[in-house]
């Protein structure tokens, strides 16, 4: 644990989202309150340039699900290095990829392979940084008022996206509230209530079902958040929300980064 220039934040190094999660879920079952942000690689600098550590993973996967792995690690600046057919059924494949592709790749590789395939990695070494690396597709979205959100706002927003939160539940400015089924931030309003009129229409007690929300644990908290993104981790609750909480200050920020 290392001093930042923040009187009440920490670095913390460790060997992958899972040892950090079961240090901060720890603390947390000890009563903290802390926000953490994006695990991020500790690099180094050699002949002057920044240099990445490396990770040499090892996959088993049915031959089915093959393209789908190639696909999914291709993305993230990985190197295929072998490749052996047991004729069995079964590939197993061995790539060099940056430390960085694998954060949060743990959850979607399950997903693409439905739960059968194995992944194993060990460090590899140094290797200079392999540029811009996207890790998640999809943008969030981000509530931009206090309040409690209502059924009738959730209805309107699960047609953009998957909720991470259902009815009754209190956010505030800059909370996530489900991830953008496109790639763009939104700004929503999910404490929208129902507008009343004193006329009562014909089919107007009808109820529409909401899907239950998606709830993550705190490794997968961990690998969804971006950057820009942090965890924010209680007792009770581990809740998703942006560094900047004013979407004002968000849309200035990337005013400036576009320039």
């Amino acid at each position: 644990m290392l001093n930042t220039e923040r009187p009440d934040a920490w670095e913390v190094q460790g060997r992958g989202e899972l040892q950090l999660a079961i240090l901060i879920e720890t603390m947390r079952r000890e009563g903290f309150e802390l926000t953490v942000g994006k695990p991020q690689v500790v690099t180094k600098i050699v002949d002057g340039k920044i240099h990445e550590p490396l990770e040499h993973v090892t996959i088993d996967v049915p031959e089915e699900f093959f393209g789908n792995v190639t696909t999914l690690l291709a993305t993230r600046k990985g190197t295929m290095v072998d490749m052996v057919n047991h004729g069995t059924g079964w590939v197993r494949m061995e790539w060099r990829i940056p430390a960085r592709g694998l954060v949060g790749i743990r959850t979607e590789f399950m997903t693409e392979t439905r739960g059968a395939g194995i992944m194993h990695s060990n460090f590899d070494g140094y290797a200079p940084w392999f540029g811009d690396i996207r890790l998640r597709q999809n943008g969030v979205l981000v509530a931009d008022r206090r309040g409690y959100t209502t059924g009738n706002a959730l209805i309107d927003l699960e047609q953009r996206g998957v909720l991470f939160v259902g009815p009754g539940v209190e956010v505030y400015e800059g909370m996530i509230v489900g991830e953008n089924s496109r790639q763009e931030e939104m700004n929503v309003n999910p404490t929208k209530e129902k507008k009343l009129t004193n006329m009562r229409a014909s089919g107007s007690d009808n109820t529409e079902r909401i899907s239950p929300p998606t709830i993550f644990s705190l490794e997968q908290a961990l690998e969804f958040i971006a950057d820009d993104e942090a965890a924010e981790v209680t007792p009770k609750s581990v809740r998703l929300r942006k560094v900047t909480l004013d979407q004002a200050s968000r849309a200035r920020g990337r005013k400036k980064i576009s320039v």
